[in-house]
Parts: structure tokens; C-alpha cells; sequence
């Protein structure tokens, strides 16, 4: 059992299905496989079906292509990023041609290529004059694809260990996941090191990723054995679409894809989970794995590693541990704050509401619940209905609000507006709920219950520039404080979008106006723009090195359009129509939290931190002393504590309170009292010596105000 067996299964033998190209017809060959027991194991009919009918549909698109080399090939010219110009022939020069006269070794990194702005597999011809970008993995687009195609590796295993219905495979922010149907068994944990060395098995072979194009008809007969992908065939593919086969996987997918799986050198399975088809919890349920994988083994050593340290980190371990969130069974997803995480909280949300002062936003509050008309009215409804918690009340269907935006289009419209009030920055840090699957929530990360630094710009397109530079300079502002070092990518018109495209194009170019004259590099998501306008993503990097998404800038001309707002413009008074900017930094605060939590390890700057100053006396007859101090202290707004503990010693009690992570320590004894002052050392073991204590507060009050980081160190 677990073994590694030697099976001849004659024509669809494994090794011709795994081994060989397209079109092979060689029989009788041996391969190797594992195996769970030690009887051999054929192939499921429905898998030689499909390898049968996409080696029929592959000779035929095949064909297509040749006949159109020798009709239209011709001389075209490939500019790279580095500005240099390469020859090649249309419909023959693939983009890995390309890039192995570039450089040998870029060949050899490259994922994938963007060829004048679609995502192109390397080994795809190229079909006319364009410019040609080369994708590797240390890109967010380069890192998608490559999961992408570690998930199809994966979907291969299930698929030959358990033969169920796969369904769902996606790259995801931290790796990938490949869900499958499995009616009569369930996935187990135990079953992962099979899988892996499944997976890994089939690395070694170096099998090709292989594209054709396939019309609607035939894609219904191809996947006929399999509900799931008819259903996403029948609602998503009005014609054709593609399809990739790696080994025996042929599977309904966009691409692209590494050019072979022996890119893939380091793959890991990480847990099995439960799922539902679509996420709905009335469809079927399904069972899912999760996986990462890097091009170099050392990458997967540094992961792990990571991940090490990660699990010390956990927020919800530091909230365990220092007192300042639980949750409870009675109200899942929705985060009981205790005193020193309110104080977070709290610090948190002042932050944002001082920069607002600064930068002429103005706080609102708005309901909490709406009559479902006004879901109806945005598109929410349709759109994120399933999300929404929902109720009635005096036989009308009322909802919590997942997001503030349709409230402010009403709090916009309830009077006549005038250019004159334009830019208008409406900031809201209302209650927002999301009914997220149970099986989802995961402590500060993924909640039902939150709120957010929820901010709504309402601005001509004059005034477009001017706000997307403001809200930029905002997040900076905000990410340097943190420590956060962070990546810009600009989303562009999606194939399905609504307004028309000129104003998208206009709305585009202000957008990568502002991110040119920002001053950081950033990156084109082609296409990843939401349907009602482009955006500007931001993903933040913490102490770990791991990228968090939290920020958006986000244009929208849909909402101003479903709510008719207009306003009186400048020119004759003619009725114009505002554009709509939703803009965070924060994201969710409970999300923040947790992300600040595990990128300090719990030691907090001093001004975030709960525990911001212990007081020790050395002896009963200072305690009055003591009290004192911590009260002069408390009073100036510092979040003081002080111990009298009279069965430990002064050593243990400086040494709890620095495991504690307070940022200061006040020993006060005999000398100190009359010479009213304190003796001042850190967490860190730092000794600053005798202070007077009117000095030390001004100087912790500095220190605070000024978001010190390091304010133990330069104390």
C-alpha cells in the first residue's frame, strides 16, 4: 500500500496519456503511478471519452491553424519593455521564440507573456505587429498564472485518485485550490502525501500545457460526464472558448499556462476543506484542497519558514493572549472587543478621522438598515443579494447594509447640488454586515460584522486628477505611519462594463495620469477593472514579507447613473452628471487590526498600544507615590497600568511587564518620590535612567502624537 507500481494498461496505458504528446498512438507501454492499494487501477471510461474527443477536436483546430500560416503569415515586428525590436513571422513566432533570443535564462523564468495586453501562453504564435511583455513569478500576474496551473496539476491528481467531477480550480492570493464533486467519499487529510507525490509525479514528467479553441456544441459533448462544467458552459460560453490539457487533465479554462509542469519545481498541499458549488449552501456540497508551490525549492523552504513564524504571529493568538478581542458561538463573525482592543480600535479609526480634518472630508452617518428598493435601485440585490442579511418588517423586505455607497448617493440627491459644492467627500464609518459562510470566517480576516475608513468622493471629470493625487497622498500618508511598503495596479475596462467607452478610455488615462506623477512603479491589471469603472488596487506588504489587499480606489459610473443624481454645472447651468469615487486605506478595521497585530507580533508602537506604561514600586512605602504617578498619567490619556503585586520581586515584575510589551516601564522607589521623578527603562531592556515626571510626560505626549515607531529607542 502506498507503493509505486509498474501497470501496463495497453492503449490508454498512463504513460502514453502522461508521457507523450498530442497524437500518440504508441501501445502497450509501461508507466509508473501511485497507487493506494496494489491492484491496478485503469483510467475512468470518462477520461479515455475525453482524451478521445479532444484528440479528435485538437487535429482539427491544428489543421485550422495551418491553413492559416500558409494564407496569412507574414513579417511582423515585436517591440519589448526595454524599447528594443525583434523580427518575427504572425501565426509562427511564439512569445518563449521571443524570449530565448532575449536572454536564455528569461526564457527559462518566464510564466507567461502579455502580448499588446492580453495574457498570452508562451507557446501561443503571435498573430500581428505588438508589444510583447514578459510575465515571471515575482509579478502578481506571473504568480496568478502560476498557481493557475499548479491548481490543473492538482485537479489531475483528484481526479485519478478519487475519479469524481472536478469543478472549480482557481489561483487564489496565497496559492490555489482545486474543489471536486465526490458523492459517495470524502477527501481526508491522510489522503494529502498520496495526492502530493501524485502531483509531484507528474512535475517530473515535464508535460505540456496544450490550448485549443473549442466551439460551445462540442464543449457540452466533451464535458458531457460532468454537471458542473456543463453549467458553467451553459451560463458563461456563448460560442467558444478554450481549452487546456495537461497529461490526462483536459479541463475547461482560459489560460494561460506555464509552458510545461517541470516549471513547477516545488508544490505542497496544505489542507482539505468543505465547499458548495458557487459558494451557495443550497447547491451541492463539494470537497476542496488547497496548495502552494514556487519555481525554486528554496522558495518553498523560506515559505514554510514563514509560515513558522506566522503561526506565532497569529492575531488571534496575540488577542488571546493579551486581553483584546474574543468571539462567542451566539453571534458568529462578529468580534466582542475588550477594553485594550477597543483602545486599538478606537486609536485606529481617530487616526483616519484626523487626516479627513486635514483633507476636506466630512463625516456622515447613515442608517444602518434600508428597504431592499434601495438594493433594488443600486444592483446590489441582483448582484450580492446572497450576502446580505435580510428580514421583514411590517410585510416589506428590509436588509442590513453590506456597504455604505447607496446611502450616500441618497444623502447626495436629498437636495438640489451646485458645482459650487463639488469636490463633496462624504466619509462613513457606519456598521456594515455580510452574511459570509460560516465555514469561511476566520478570526479579524474574515468577519460578518465590521467597519470600515468607508469614504465616497463626488467630483466632476475636471476634478478627477486632483482627487485620485488626494486620495494617493492619503494612503501614503497613512502606510508610512504603519511601516508599510505597498504595490500599485491599475484595472481597465472588463469585457462586460457598463457607460460608454470613451468615458472609460478618459477615465483610464486620469487614473494612470495620477499613478505616473505618484512617484512608485505600478502595474496594469488589463481588464480587472469592476463593470462600472477602472480602479486602483494597492497591496501592502508587513514585516513577513506577505502582501495584504486593503486599499482602493475605486471609479464608478454606474451608482450616479441609477440614482439619476446631477448637479447644476458651470457652464449656462446645464444639468451635468457627477462622477462617484469609492475610496478606502484602512479597508475593514477588524481586518487592519488583525493585519497590524501579526506585523508588530504584538509589540505595538506606542502610540496603537494597549499597554503603554507599567508602574512598579520597589516597596509598600512608595505605593502612594505610585498612584500618584499612574494617575498623573492616566489623566494625560495613556493607557497606564501599575503593579503592587507584594508577593514578587522587582526583577519578576519588570520581567512580566516587559513580556507584557509595555512600552515603558516606571520603577519608582525612595529617591524617586522625593525627588518627584521616575526611573524610566523599556521592554527592549533600555535604561533611560531618572527622569522628572512633568518632563516625561511631555515627552511620552510627543512620542505619542507624532506616531512615533520606534519611540522606545529615541526616547
Amino acid at each position: 500500500e502506498g507503493c509505486k507500481k509498474y501497470l501496463d494498461f495497453g492503449q490508454n496505458s498512463l504513460d502514453v496519456i502522461l508521457r507523450t504528446g498530442l497524437g500518440a498512438q504508441k501501445q502497450n507501454r509501461t508507466c509508473r503511478t501511485l497507487c493506494t492499494d496494489t491492484r491496478p487501477k485503469a483510467l475512468p471510461e470518462f477520461v479515455s471519452e475525453r482524451l478521445h474527443l479532444f484528440e479528435k477536436l485538437r487535429i482539427n483546430y491544428e489543421a485550422r491553424l495551418a491553413e492559416r500560416v500558409l494564407r496569412d503569415s507574414r513579417n511582423i515586428n515585436v517591440s519589448l519593455s526595454d524599447g528594443r525590436e525583434i523580427s518575427g513571422q504572425s501565426w509562427k513566432t511564439t512569445p518563449y521564440d521571443i524570449a530565448l533570443q532575449t536572454s536564455p535564462s528569461l526564457a527559462r523564468s518566464t510564466v507567461a507573456a502579455r502580448v499588446n495586453g492580453a495574457l498570452y501562453d508562451l507557446n501561443r504564435p503571435l498573430e500581428e505587429d505588438c508589444a510583447v511583455e514578459f510575465l515571471t513569478f515575482d509579478s502578481r500576474e506571473g504568480q496568478a498564472i502560476f498557481w493557475h496551473s499548479s491548481a490543473h496539476i492538482l485537479g489531475l491528481a483528484l481526479e485519478q485518485h478519487y475519479e469524481g467531477c472536478l469543478c472549480h480550480g482557481p489561483s487564489t492570493e496565497n496559492g490555489y485550490f482545486y474543489d471536486i464533486y465526490l458523492p459517495n467519499s470524502t477527501v481526508l487529510g491522510s489522503h494529502l502525501p498520496d495526492l502530493e507525490t501524485l502531483c509531484k509525479d507528474v512535475i517530473k514528467q515535464k508535460l505540456p500545457f496544450q490550448r485549443i479553441e473549442v466551439a460551445r456544441e462540442d464543449l457540452l459533448e466533451l464535458f458531457k460526464y460532468n454537471k458542473f462544467k456543463v453549467r458553467t458552459i451553459e451560463d458563461k460560453v456563448d460560442t467558444c472558448t478554450t481549452v487546456y490539457r495537461c497529461g490526462s487533465l483536459v479541463d475547461l479554462c482560459r489560460g494561460p499556462h506555464v509552458r510545461h509542469t517541470g516549471q513547477i519545481r516545488a508544490l505542497k498541499l496544505l489542507k482539505n476543506s468543505s465547499s458548495f458549488w458557487r459558494s451557495d449552501p443550497s447547491q451541492e456540497a463539494l470537497q476542496r484542497v488547497y496548495g502552494i508551490s514556487f519555481p525554486e525549492g528554496k522558495q518553498l523552504k523560506e515559505w514554510e519558514k514563514a509560515q513558522e513564524e506566522a503561526i506565532n504571529r497569529d492575531h488571534r493568538k496575540i488577542g488571546r493572549d493579551q486581553g483584546l478581542y474574543f468571539f462567542h458561538d451566539l453571534s458568529p463573525g462578529s468580534c466582542f472587543f475588550l477594553p485594550r482592543g477597543a483602545h486599538i480600535y478606537n486609536i485606529l479609526i481617530d487616526f483616519i478621522k484626523s487626516e479627513y480634518r486635514k483633507r476636506g472630508f466630512t463625516e456622515v452617518i447613515t442608517p444602518n438598515m434600508y428597504n431592499n428598493k434601495l438594493w433594488e435601485t443600486s444592483g446590489h440585490w441582483e448582484h450580492y443579494g446572497k450576502n446580505m442579511f435580510s428580514f421583514t418588517v411590517e410585510e416589506e423586505t428590509f436588509s442590513l447594509k453590506p456597504m455604505n455607497c447607496p446611502g450616500h448617493c441618497l444623502m447626495f440627491d436629498h437636495r438640489p447640488r451646485s458645482w459650487r459644492e463639488l469636490p463633496l467627500r462624504l466619509a462613513d464609518f457606519g456598521v456594515l454586515h455580510r452574511n459570509e459562510l460560516s465555514g469561511t470566517l476566520s478570526g479579524l480576516t474574515r468577519v460578518r460584522r465590521f467597519q470600515q475608513d468607508d469614504a465616497h468622493i463626488f467630483c466632476s471629470m475636471e476634478q478627477l486628477e486632483g482627487e485620485i493625487n488626494g486620495c494617493l497622498d492619503f494612503l501614503r500618508t497613512v502606510y508610512s505611519v504603519f511601516g508599510f511598503t505597498f504595490k500599485l495596479f491599475l484595472s481597465t475596462r472588463p469585457e462586460q462594463f457598463m457607460g460608454e467607452e470613451e468615458v472609460w478610455q478618459q477615465a483610464e488615462a486620469e487614473l494612470e495620469k495620477s499613478l505616473n506623477g505618484f512617484g512608485l512603479p505600478w502595474e496594469l491589471n488589463p481588464g480587472d477593472g469592476a463593470f462600472y469603472g477602472p480602479k486602483i488596487d494597492i497591496q501592502i506588504q508587513d514585516a513577513m514579507g506577505r502582501y495584504h489587499q486593503c486599499a482602493t480606489i475605486q471609479l464608478d459610473f454606474q451608482l450616479p447613473l441609477r440614482f439619476n443624481l446631477s448637479y447644476t454645472g458651470k457652464a449656462d447651468g446645464a444639468v451635468e452628471r457627477p462622477v462617484m469615487i469609492h475610496r478606502a486605506v484602512l479597508g475593514s478595521v477588524e481586518r487592519m487590526l488583525a493585519i497590524l497585530a501579526e506585523n508588530y507580533g504584538g509589540k505595538w508602537p506606542l502610540w496603537l498600544s494597549p499597554f503603554q506604561v507599567m508602574v512598579i514600586p520597589v516597596g509598600p512605602s512608595v505605593e502612594s507615590y505610585a498612584y500618584k504617578v499612574q494617575r498623573m498619567i492616566h489623566d494625560a490619556g495613556f493607557m497606564v497600568d501599575l503593579d503592587t503585586d507584594h508577593g514578587t520581586t522587582l526583577n519578576k515584575k519588570i520581567r512580566k511587564a516587559q513580556v507584557a510589551q509595555y512600552n515603558f516601564i516606571l520603577v519608582v522607589g525612595d529617591k524617586e518620590k522625593q525627588n518627584s521623578t521616575v526611573n524610566v527603562r523599556t521592554r527592549d531592556s533600555k535604561q533611560h535612567g531618572e527622569r522628572e515626571l512633568k518632563a516625561l510626560l511631555v515627552r511620552l505626549t510627543e512620542l505619542r502624537d507624532t506616531r512615533a515607531s520606534n519611540a522606545e529607542e529615541i526616547f
